[in-house]
């Protein structure tokens, strides 16, 4: 996947929306493998943590090459931290870097992050502007390790992992930026907003049609998202709309609706990777697919210091909604700590 990548995709483009303790390493996998969405994003990262924090900040950023174009998500109100932690993205092998603007949860909100940035377009902007000058460093010879405020054992583990890429990933490309944001923070205020980010000139904003008032609550306003595209109308920046897309078929009125270079789909995928496609293969079947997330899901985590198998539990109640007794299995999923146990209940259940 060449570095552009964003003009080579088709449109409209389809992706998966980065969702915090939900789109780590195993779901991205088992969503690229089997819905094929033409992006995804990482879980956001906080800036502060990835320059200040122990190498454990950097699970939230692994992927594999079935993954590309891969983006990593970052968030924080720390603009030199943004800047150092580009760095450190691009020699992770990165497609691009995601800037989230839009998370409306309290303790994010509360410390000036997510989509309260909207009440400080300012540090928004020189957020933006710091971001593409971390990728410049990386482009002009400097590493994880010339960063200050990376710690050794963080600077090592990515130079481990660096070394790991393959060949054209190791090479010092400039990677774009991204914003996914939201309408307004307890109004819409989308002209205004989305004029103070054009000026930084991302490369695309996702932008999900909810103020950070109404968090997930309501109907998402697919006509403020309407609005954003008649903003950067003229300008080279994708807009991407976010927020209520049950299905595929959603998707793609709502991105002609609207004018919309691509949507993402986020809650619909939630144990539903077929969401992505137009028809859903006999083969494997979704519980099949469930043994398989829980497989790698150990294969990516068992042998870590504070392994916990509750992360992958709630993937497992997905899974299984909308089947026969599905309260009662579910229970029984809620009580499992391996892929075997998984396996058995889900046996026992004629869904295997």
């Amino acid at each position: 996947m060449k570095k552009d990548f964003w003009a080579e995709l088709g449109k409209p483009i389809i992706g998966l929306s980065p969702m915090d303790g939900v789109t780590d390493q195993p779901f991205r996998y088992i969503t690229k493998k089997y819905g094929q969405p033409d992006i995804v994003y990482t879980e956001f990262a906080s800036v502060e943590g990835v320059c200040h924090g122990a190498t454990s900040m950097l699970k939230d950023f692994l992927y594999d090459e079935t993954q590309r174009p891969a983006i990593a998500q970052i968030y924080g109100t720390t603009p030199d931290s943004f800047r150092q932690t580009a760095t450190l993205l691009c020699q992770l092998g990165f497609d691009g870097i995601d800037i989230n603007m839009g998370c409306p949860a309290k303790n994010v909100a509360h410390s000036g992050a997510g989509a309260a940035l909207i009440k400080t377009p300012e540090l928004a902007q020189e957020i933006i502007k710091e971001t593409k000058l971390g990728i410049e460093d990386w482009v002009n010879g400097k590493s994880a390790v010339d960063c200050a405020n990376v710690s050794d054992e963080i600077a090592r583990e990515v130079e481990r992992r660096h070394a790991l890429l393959p060949i054209a990933y190791q090479q010092r490309q400039s990677i774009p930026v991204s914003v996914k944001t939201r309408i307004g923070f307890d109004k819409p205020v989308i002209k205004e907003w989305m004029e103070t980010i054009l000026e930084m000139e991302p490369v695309a904003i996702a932008l999900h049609g909810r103020t950070l008032k109404q968090q997930y609550g309501g109907l998402a306003d697919w006509e403020q998202i309407g609005v954003a595209a008649d903003v950067a109308l003229g300008s080279e920046t994708l807009i991407l709309g976010n927020g209520d897309v049950s299905s595929l078929e959603i998707a793609r009125e709502r991105a002609i609706a609207y004018k919309l270079d691509g949507i993402l789909i986020g809650r619909a995928a939630f144990g539903n990777p077929f969401v992505f496609r137009e028809k859903i293969p006999e083969s494997p079947t979704i519980y099949e697919i469930a043994v398989e997330h829980v497989e790698i899901f150990e294969k990516t985590y068992v042998n870590r210091e504070k392994y916990s198998f509750l992360p992958m539990r709630k993937h497992l109640g997905w899974y299984v909604r909308g089947v026969p007794e599905a309260a009662s299995i579910r229970a029984a999923l809620f009580q499992t700590n391996s892929s075997q146990e998984v396996r058995a209940v889900l046996e026992e259940n004629g869904l295997l």
